[in-house]
């Protein structure tokens, strides 16, 4: 992407997380409820310790890094963060609910790291790197904040075909018109979906030892309703989309979207497969 192009993405990432941040903060339970599997790996492989400083990047509403604050405990510390000052006050609630006393809620740009060399003793993020307009910029800063020997652990999604709860829709907005086809070059979910990219831009930012791990997830919906209500609320630019829709549109896109779905129907409603690729470096 040229530099322009850059910032624009850039601008366009802000303008949504700020106006999703109130669908995350509705849908936070059900989100974790999903991501279970997901959040478990990258907390059990980031192996915080009592007294670690952690650093969560693209921090939603926080709960990946909570985990590691109860565990690095009263003489550790979380920074919470995410480019999105409405995604910081969402996490900044649900932190005060938690009654964690141990974690510094700050607005910060993954590419641009507002923090001292070798500072922090592990670093969280979950989904974020995809989306960045310059992931390779952002893990330079990781691995520069980051203390020797100690550990990142993240996750992007994985291969398309693995995750059906968001293709469908998004190829089907395409297909409408409704939004252009991605460009190779361009960050989307699965921009990072290859291991090979992934372990690439990890050593590229000096990391010298990746491991990745496929991990499985299950998005259940009630119905084809529930399913866009959800969308509206989570899905990033699809969302924006959603939004946007005509009333007739919106009931086309329901319709077909019921015939989509037809060979997921279990247990009263629709369940969809899901994997994330998980890496941890050092």
């Amino acid at each position: 992407m040229a530099r322009m192009e850059l910032e624009s993405y850039r601008r366009t990432v802000y303008e949504i997380a700020q106006a999703i941040a109130p669908g995350w903060e509705r849908q936070r339970a059900r989100i974790e409820e999903t991501v279970t599997p997901v959040r478990d790996w990258m907390v059990t492989e980031l192996a915080p310790r009592s007294g670690d400083t952690v650093l969560e990047l693209a921090a939603g509403a926080g709960d990946t890094g909570f985990e590691a604050a109860a565990i690095v405990g009263e003489t550790g510390r979380l920074i919470s963060t995410d480019v999105s000052p409405a995604m910081v006050e969402v996490a900044g609630r649900r932190g005060t609910a938690l009654g964690l006393a141990n974690v510094d809620y700050r607005v910060m740009d993954a590419e641009h790291i507002e923090l001292e060399d070798d500072s922090v003793d592990g670093v969280l993020c979950r989904f974020g790197y995809m989306l960045v307009a310059d992931p390779a910029a952002a893990l330079s800063e990781t691995r520069r904040v980051l203390r020797p020997g100690r550990r990142l652990a993240l996750s992007v999604w994985g291969a398309p075909e693995g995750n059906p709860w968001i293709t469908i829709l998004a190829r089907m907005l395409v297909k409408r018109g409704h939004m252009p086809p991605p460009k190779p070059s361009d960050p989307d979910p699965f921009s990072m979906a290859s291991e090979e990219r992934t372990r690439a831009l990890l050593e590229g930012a000096g990391f010298a030892t990746v491991r990745t791990e496929a991990v499985s997830v299950r998005f259940a919906y009630r119905d084809v309703d529930d399913f866009m209500s959800f969308a509206n609320d989570t899905a990033g630019p699809l969302a924006m989309v959603i939004r946007g829709l005509s009333e007739g549109e919106r009931q086309t896109i329901t319709r077909q979207l019921g015939e989509a779905f037809a060979g997921f129907v279990a247990d009263g409603g629709y369940r969809f497969p899901g994997v994330s690729l998980n890496a941890v470096a050092s």
